[in-house]
């Protein structure tokens, strides 16, 4: 099976429904699924080091006060908490992702994609790391297993520029509006963080098609071997 997901690195509900998603998956043990995470940006303009906290910027995009503003952050810092996450919007640093999701695109090639995107939500949203900033990019990639050189080539390049912009673009050609997105098997998409049992719910219907479904054309007279031994018709005791 393979789950595509479109976040973005600061998207706190992403962070949310990649959990989800997860608890989800650990009831159904033993199955194959591909995980594979997308590049996209809720804010493509964003600025670098504006030095505004996450309040005041929810407050200034959504014409609310301060105090409405916090409303909001705390909500979701409880809605995290429900799902293990320690969300710290007070010290967050709002920033661009476009180069964290260019060293994203190196990472799905290298096979560490899930590695990066967890360690790269787990910076911004729990330690409060400028994930725009190249120094922290390298070493949380690092971290995550790239090769520290690797990464300092794309950063100081225009490495996986087109890749980014053709999974934007692909987002927007099958209709995605917003992030989390997640797309199951080119066929269910779940849009948000949803909760976990509409996952499961997505889960099932896609494993139950991709379990092979015969027709049984077989006879009483047939054959047949078991773990018990082999059985001839007609010659039953």
């Amino acid at each position: 099976m393979k789950i595509e997901v479109w976040s973005d690195f600061v998207c706190p509900f992403c962070y949310i429904g990649k959990r989800r998603l997860e608890a989800a998956l650990e009831q159904f043990p033993g199955q194959d699924v591909d995980v594979e995470y997308k590049s996209f940006e809720l804010d493509p303009n964003a600025q670098k080091n504006t030095g505004k906290s996450v309040v005041e910027g929810l407050a200034a995009k959504y014409g609310r006060s301060l105090e409405e503003a916090k409303g909001m952050t705390d909500n979701m810092t409880e809605q995290a908490k429900t799902v293990g996450l320690d969300f710290r919007f007070d010290t967050m640093k709002p920033t661009n992702t476009f180069d964290a999701h260019r060293v994203a695109q190196l990472a799905n090639e290298k096979g560490v994609g899930k590695a990066y995107t967890e360690r790269f939500l787990h910076a911004v949203f729990t330690e409060s790391k400028d994930v725009g900033d190249y120094d922290t990019i390298v070493a949380l990639a690092t971290e995550a297993g790239l090769d520290e050189a690797d990464v300092k080539v794309v950063l100081n390049g225009n490495g996986y520029t087109e890749a980014v912009r053709a999974q934007e673009a692909e987002a927007q050609q099958i209709g995605v509006q917003g992030v989390p997105f997640f797309v199951i098997n080119r066929k269910y998409a779940v849009s948000g963080a949803q909760p976990t049992e509409v996952f499961v719910q997505g889960l099932e219907k896609a494993f139950a098609e991709e379990k092979p479904v015969f027709e049984d054309l077989s006879q009483d007279q047939g054959a047949v071997c078991t773990d018990d031994g082999c059985e001839v018709p007609g010659n039953k005791e």
